[in-house]
C-alpha cells in the first residue's frame, strides 16, 4: 500500500506530477460520480463505450477512493487498472530529527490531508504500543515515528501513517543495542526518552555523548534532569523561550519538578541520539550551559557552572 525512501527521491517523478491530470474519487464515491469526475477532466471522451469496457473489466465493484495522477495521453486499460488497484498518487512526507508529536501531526494534517484529531488518536493505538514494548499513555508511540522521508499515498489513513513509521523504527532498532541496554540497567523506552531530550537539546552534534554523560550522572545521583526541552514538550507548543515562571507547570514531563526521566520520549531521536543516549561519555560532569553557537560549556561543579553561565551571558 505505501513504500518507505531513505535515499533522496527522484525529483522527475515529482516534476512530472504537475504536467498530469489529477483525479479525485471521494471515499463513497459511486462508480457513475467517478465517471463523472474522468470525463470532466478529459481522460474519457467517450463515455459509453468506455463505461462498457470498464464493466467488463470489473471496475464497478472495484473502484477505490483516492487522488490520482494520469498521463493526459492514459489509455483506458491504465485507467481502469489504476482505479482498481487504489494506486493513488504518492507524495512524500518527511518526519525530521527533533520533531515533537503534535508537529508531527500537523505536519501530516498539512502534507497529507490527514485529520489532526485521527493522527493523535492513531499515535495512542495500543497494538501499535504493544508492539514497541512501552504502557498505554496519553503520548503513545510519540517518539517512535522514525524520522526519515516516506512516499506515502495521499490522504492515507492516519493508523497506516503511524504504522508505517513505527515499523520503520522497529526496523532500524539494532540488535546489539539490547546487549548495551542490559549493561546500562535501562529499558529501551529510558533509552529512547533520554534520547528524545538529547535530540531537542543539541545543535552541535559532537556534543551529544557529554550532554548524555551529564543526564546519566545525574539520573545516578537521584538529581532533576531540568532539561528546558521537557517544558516545552509539556506546554504543547514551540516557546522561543523558557522563562523561569514556565518551569513550575504541573506535568510529569516538568524535569525541574520531578527527578529522573519523563514518561516517555518528547521529541522523535535520531541514531545518533540514540548512540548517544547508550553510549555517554566517560566523564563525570554535571552541568552544561548552551553558548550562542550551540555549542555546550560543560563543568563538574556548581560554582564552574556558574562561572561558564556568566562568560556566556558577557559573550551575548
Amino acid at each position: 500500500m505505501f513504500a518507505i525512501s531513505c535515499s533522496k527521491p527522484d525529483p522527475a517523478k515529482y516534476q512530472s506530477v504537475s504536467e498530469q491530470v489529477m483525479v479525485i474519487i471521494p471515499r463513497g464515491a459511486t462508480y457513475y460520480q467517478a465517471l463523472d469526475s474522468l470525463e470532466a477532466h478529459g481522460l474519457i471522451t467517450s463515455r459509453d463505450w468506455f463505461s462498457l469496457y470498464a464493466r467488463l473489466r470489473g471496475l464497478p465493484s472495484n473502484l477505490k477512493s483516492g487522488v490520482y495522477a494520469f498521463p493526459r495521453d492514459a489509455g483506458w486499460s491504465e485507467v481502469v487498472s489504476t482505479l482498481k488497484t487504489g494506486r493513488g498518487l504518492e507524495v512524500r512526507f518527511t518526519v525530521t530529527e527533533g520533531m515533537m508529536g503534535f508537529e508531527v501531526a500537523e505536519r501530516a494534517r498539512s502534507w497529507l490531508g490527514v485529520p489532526r484529531d485521527s493522527f493523535k488518536v492513531a499515535m495512542r493505538d495500543t497494538s501499535l504500543e504493544r508492539e514497541l514494548g512501552i504502557k498505554p499513555s496519553p503520548a503513545g508511540v510519540d517518539g517512535y515515528m522514525y524520522p526519515t522521508t516516506y512516499v506515502v499515498p495521499m490522504r492515507m489513513r492516519a493508523r497506516d501513517l503511524v504504522k508505517v513509521m513505527t515499523h520503520e523504527f522497529i526496523s532500524r532498532w539494532q540488535p546489539e543495542w539490547d546487549a548495551r541496554l542490559g549493561e546500562l540497567h535501562m529499558t529501551r523506552h529510558e533509552i529512547v526518552t533520554l534520547a528524545s531530550i538529547i535530540e531537542a537539546e543539541v545543535r552541535y552534534r559532537p556534543d551529544r555523548p557529554y550532554v548524555s554523560a551529564v543526564y546519566h550522572n545525574r539520573l545516578k545521583r537521584g538529581m532533576a534532569l531540568q532539561a528546558d526541552p521537557t517544558i516545552i514538550y509539556a506546554y504543547g507548543r514551540r516557546l522561543h523561550r523558557v522563562w523561569e515562571r514556565q518551569l513550575q507547570i504541573k506535568s510529569p514531563y516538568n524535569t525541574y519538578l520531578n527527578p529522573g526521566l519523563p514518561p516517555g520520549p518528547i521529541t522523535q531521536p535520531s541514531d545518533s541520539s540514540i548512540i548517544a543516549a547508550l553510549y555517554p561519555a566517560p566523564i563525570g560532569y554535571l552541568y552544561f550551559v548552551a553558548q550562542p553557537d550551540g555549542k555546550h560549556i560543560f563543568s563538574a561543579s556548581y560554582a564552574d557552572h556558574l562561572a561558564a553561565i556568566r562568560r556566556v551571558r558577557n559573550r551575548r
